[in-house]
């Protein structure tokens, strides 16, 4: 006797947009093996895909970026003025396109060449979003909530909360991500190409603050502030680290203590 109260398992409609016959052919054989996707077209231009989308109103684009004509990101940003636009995930070759993909919600970045479980995980992102009951656009808070950060072959999402520290290096911030804080990445660091003033323009001052001016620190990540007798002061932080604080920035640190 057959179930019925198994449970349906979700589909979202796919078009595959890249305009590289090859590309697009791995797409397809790897969505074959996704069993929530629903491949319902392809197309090889910007134009084909904005005129296919509001045609088929596919409920997911995966979407190359660097393409003849009108590319990948200008693609999603026509695309968000629908009633009803389709989820993205970015495929590409280029992994310096990663903050403008953030900037147009992008839900995932998925370098080539594409891999099956890389591919599993970014659609399991989709599903999770179409879930969610009442989602906030990026654009109502004027504050990052996460970041696009290279990771081996891939990139990865960090929220702004998982971030412990930054301390700039060249033209380079290392991201600073768990440790005892208990995160899923545990103590570990990313390299985000990123000035450390327009890094600090991104973040929510009441959750960071600078230190120094190769320094941003999360608030409640500092344990103590100490001096060594000479006028210059030290953030302890719950880590372990300790960090000096510069003259600029001493009296904005001094505040957490209430002096």
């Amino acid at each position: 006797m057959a179930d019925d109260t198994a449970p349906e398992i979700a589909q979202l409609d796919t078009l595959i947009v890249d305009d590289e016959p090859l590309a697009i052919e791995r797409l397809q054989l790897l969505c074959a093996r996704q069993e929530h996707i629903n491949l319902v077209g392809t197309a090889s231009d910007g134009e084909a895909a904005i005129r296919l989308t509001e045609q088929l109103k596919p409920d997911l684009l995966l979407l190359d970026i660097a393409m003849p004509g009108m590319d990948g990101l200008e693609v999603a940003r026509n695309l968000a003025g629908l009633e009803k636009p389709p989820a993205i995930i970015f495929v590409t070759a280029f992994d310096k396109f990663a903050v403008e993909a953030f900037g147009v919600a992008a839900i995932d970045y998925v370098l080539k060449p594409v891999e099956t479980d890389r591919l599993s995980l970014a659609i399991s992102r989709v599903l999770e979003r179409k879930t969610e009951q009442a989602p906030v656009p990026a654009e109502e808070s004027e504050w990052a909530e996460e970041f696009w950060v290279p990771y081996k072959s891939e990139l990865r999402r960090i929220a702004a909360s998982e971030i412990n520290r930054i301390e700039a290096e060249r033209d380079y911030m290392r991201l600073h991500v768990g440790g005892e804080s208990g995160s899923e990445h545990g103590g570990t660091s990313y390299l985000l190409h990123q000035t450390i003033t327009g890094l600090e323009g991104r973040l929510n001052p009441d959750h960071f603050i600078r230190l120094h001016r190769s320094h941003l620190v999360r608030r409640d990540w500092i344990g103590g502030l100490r001096h060594d007798g000479g006028g210059i002061w030290i953030a302890c932080l719950k880590c372990g680290t300790e960090i000096r604080i510069g003259r600029t920035h001493l009296a904005e640190a001094k505040k957490l203590a209430g002096r």
